[in-house]
């Protein structure tokens, strides 16, 4: 027989030792499990894809030898002779021990000719060119009177052209424009300021600006697909030039009004001169990347853009954009009902067309100005802009 008193005094020492492991376990702090963080692998950009060279194709009415005229531009002879007048640096050779090969002058004999496999090359038919290889095909031709060499060079563009561009178009950034000086008054109070008239200004920090251009905004360019402000583009109204400095803040600086293209009014802005001169003789090429882009505007605005239209381009210097770039424009494809599903509104995309060619001649860091060289149908603002 059991004795219930000892049973008893046992089943409490084993709960007091059960209890007293519980309480220990407890008390004991867990071993932390090492977290393992996967590190991700730093993105890798894709790698810009080049341009590969485009052949090279004659025209077929080509002339074996042309000689120079005044008003002859680059391209006017380049088209004489190629397809696409923008290959012209692919098939060019000059010798530049002796001629600058950027240079083209009236009088220069320009000649065309192949080698054994068929290659074009093209050079000048005097000093400074390159004599034909081994085995090339060549035409005996008679002597021709040659015009007197002039100091000018060829332009790669007409200059009337862009002629209104010169006037005065350019583009600031949204901090230039906002801290731009501007005009409060002009002597005597006039409403409105020209040319030998006297102006004050307020917000002029540096005295060793001597030369001003007054402008005016215009208006601002953003990129249609993004909305990324890519600039202002502001009008040149007038030359000022500065004849007394406003010492302290609240002091408004003197400047004589040396050119109006437009009347001066009050709260007209005030940029540090830029030099308007453009570099005419760079080489028409298509660029060295692969590029797309559109045209988000014209310069003094049109209905319908042309051949020598000014367009802006939402495409700059962070897009490897350079003077000389040639794109081709395309017209975007419309949509249109499909005919076969008489119940269905489903669209179809048509394909986009190619409608003209463009050189782009300035440029700015997020945004470029170019000129239209060719036009088969009308352009439009929207229009898509990509290697020719």
């Amino acid at each position: 027989m059991i004795n219930n008193k000892v049973f008893a005094q046992n089943l409490i020492r084993f709960l007091v030792l059960l209890l007293l492991g519980s309480l220990a376990a407890c008390a004991q702090t867990p071993e932390k499990q090492k977290t393992v963080v996967a590190t991700p692998e730093p993105a890798v950009k894709a790698p810009v894809r080049k341009q590969a060279p485009a052949p090279v194709e004659i025209q077929r009415d080509y002339p074996k030898r042309y000689v120079v005229k005044r008003g002859d531009t680059l391209w006017d002879i380049s088209k004489r002779f190629l397809k696409d007048p923008w290959l012209w640096p692919e098939v060019w050779h000059i010798n530049p021990k002796i001629r600058n090969p950027h240079l083209i002058y009236p009088g220069d004999v320009i000649v065309l000719y192949f080698d054994e496999n068929g290659k074009p090359y093209i050079t000048l038919d005097n000093a400074g060119g390159y004599a034909p290889p081994s085995r090339v095909k060549t035409v005996k031709l008679s002597p021709e009177i040659r015009y007197e060499t002039l100091d000018k060079s060829i332009n790669t563009i007409p200059r009337s052209a862009i002629a209104p561009f010169l006037g005065g178009a350019r583009v600031v950034s949204e901090q230039e424009l906002k801290h731009a000086p501007y005009v409060v008054s002009s002597y005597d109070q006039h409403l409105v300021a020209g040319s030998g008239d006297r102006i004050y200004a307020l917000g002029i920090k540096d005295r060793s600006i001597g030369v001003y251009d007054v402008v005016r905004p215009a208006g601002e360019y953003r990129d249609p697909k993004t909305g990324e402000l890519l600039g202002y583009e502001v009008t040149r109204v007038a030359d000022a030039r500065l004849v007394r400095f406003g010492a302290n803040k609240d002091d408004p600086s003197t400047l004589d009004v040396t050119q109006a293209h437009q009347g001066i009014f009050n709260k007209d802005l005030l940029l540090p001169r830029e030099e308007q001169k453009l570099d005419f003789d760079f080489t028409p090429r298509p660029p060295t990347d692969e590029v797309t882009g559109e045209i988000i505007s014209v310069f003094q605005g049109v209905a319908q853009i042309g051949q020598y239209n000014i367009v802006v381009l939402n495409l700059g210097e962070r897009d490897g954009m350079e003077p000389g770039y040639v794109l081709a424009i395309y017209q975007r494809g419309e949509e249109v009902r499909d005919p076969d599903k008489t119940w269905s509104w489903d669209k179809v995309e048509l394909p986009d067309e190619r409608a003209g060619v463009l050189m782009v001649f300035r440029v700015y860091e997020k945004m470029s100005y170019a000129l239209v060289m060719e036009a088969q149908r009308p352009l439009h603002i929207h229009d898509r802009v990509t290697n020719p």
